[in-house]
């Protein structure tokens, strides 16, 4: 039997056991595309990620929930990066080839920040009562200008209008199916909300939570940088002004504590950044 060596990881941690976690394969390129979800499904995380060779970055990944695979995801892109830099000795600046394109990402010890893609936008089809009644919500707990806004990854984005209102979000399944999915995809919805605090290292606070759809029933994701990346979009798609840098809180619902950090710089690049912490290295034998 042939053994593939992994490490877990947490990103956006800002302690051992918190953050998203995180297992990345070392080596994929003795693994079968059925093998590689196989396993991203054995490990049952939010997203398992296989190393490759690239001629176009530093290396391939392939990123996978377990039950598809994904063109991108933020907090993969930051674990995966730091094991790259483990293993090919490339130094704090790692180009990684996924199917949404050649991502750049930068480190300053073990926070990492990628650059993401160009952000895409368009106004949902459902209306602010439909979506407010898909959260569990009155529609006054929905803010100005939900957005489908893709970075990478298509998310529906709602903005609401208090952390309390997105402490209090209970997404109904049915309505999410029917609201918050595209073509590709059934089920994504991100709710965030400004924490009215001063803002702290110059970072404007944000408290957020994204739901999505797991075997039918509602399941919420410890930390989302692909959906805080799509904020940046959502960001530039309302004429926010720029530069601006946000902390992203997340995870406090599912007891996993994320903090992300978003910056649109003035000329629209966005950037999502946080800590990573390898806790482990094993192997499995197929």
């Amino acid at each position: 039997m042939a053994r593939h060596r992994f490490r877990l990881l947490n990103v956006f941690a800002e302690s051992a056991l918190a953050g998203n976690a995180l297992a990345v394969f070392e080596d994929g390129t003795a693994l079968s595309d059925e093998q590689m979800q196989a396993l991203a499904l054995q490990f049952n995380l939010s997203e398992t990620t296989f190393l490759l060779p690239s001629s176009n970055a530093t290396a391939k990944v392939r990123i996978f929930a377990p039950t598809f695979e994904m063109p991108f995801a933020g907090h993969p892109t930051l674990g995966t990066a730091q094991v790259a830099r483990a293993l090919l000795g490339c130094g704090d600046a790692v180009t990684l080839e996924m199917r949404a394109g050649i991502i750049p990402v930068t480190a300053i010890g073990n926070r990492w920040t990628l650059r993401a893609n160009a952000p895409k936008a368009r106004r949902p089809t459902a209306s602010n009562a439909e979506l407010a009644a898909m959260l569990g919500l009155d529609e006054t707990d929905v803010r100005d200008a939900p957005l489908w806004v893709d970075t990478g990854s298509e998310q529906l984005l709602i903005r609401l209008v208090d952390p309390a209102a997105v402490r209090r979000a209970r997404p109904d399944a049915n309505a999410l199916a029917r609201h918050a999915s595209n073509t590709a995809r059934s089920g994504f919805a991100y709710v965030w909300a400004h924490d009215d605090v001063p803002p702290v290292d110059g970072e404007e606070q944000v408290v957020a939570r994204f739901f999505f759809l797991k075997g039918g029933a509602v399941t919420e994701d410890p930390g989302t940088g692909s959906a805080c990346a799509n904020l940046g979009g959502w960001l530039l798609a309302t004429k926010h002004e720029l530069p601006v840098s946000i902390a992203v809180h997340q995870g406090e619902s599912v007891g996993r504590r994320c903090k992300l950090s978003l910056r649109v710089d003035g000329s629209g690049a966005i950037f999502v950044g946080g800590q990573v912490i390898e806790i482990g290295q094993g192997e499995i034998s197929l």
